[in-house]
């Protein structure tokens, strides 16, 4: 199954000019604890698919109450800079979507 079959929302954000934030969300306690067991999304594992290394990620919490997950990670690229193409850093989860979650 893929974490987006699971989640009931992912999403980016800015945190920051120079981070991103990645939330997790789910709307039941099974679906949320089925991911967190599974390892499938870890640090190391989102440094990978993000072609970013581990260091990057500066805050990976997982929420109980909230069935939540966010991950926040360094940008490259300050955002509204001249490079930036993702201002608002709104576009950076969809490489989320297609995760494996035995």
């Amino acid at each position: 199954m893929k974490l987006y079959e699971l989640a009931h929302v992912l999403r980016s954000k800015n945190s920051g000019p120079f981070a991103v934030t990645l939330d997790i969300l789910f709307d039941n306690q099974a679906a949320y604890e089925r991911v967190k067991r599974s390892g499938a999304v870890t640090p190391a594992k989102i440094a990978a698919l993000y072609g970013i290394p581990v260091e990057s990620i500066t805050d990976y919490a997982l929420y109980d109450p909230g069935l939540g997950i966010k991950i926040t990670y360094l940008r490259d690229i300050a955002s509204g800079t001249a490079r930036d193409r993702d201002v608002y850093g709104a576009q950076q989860h969809a490489p989320l979507m297609d995760i494996e979650i035995p």
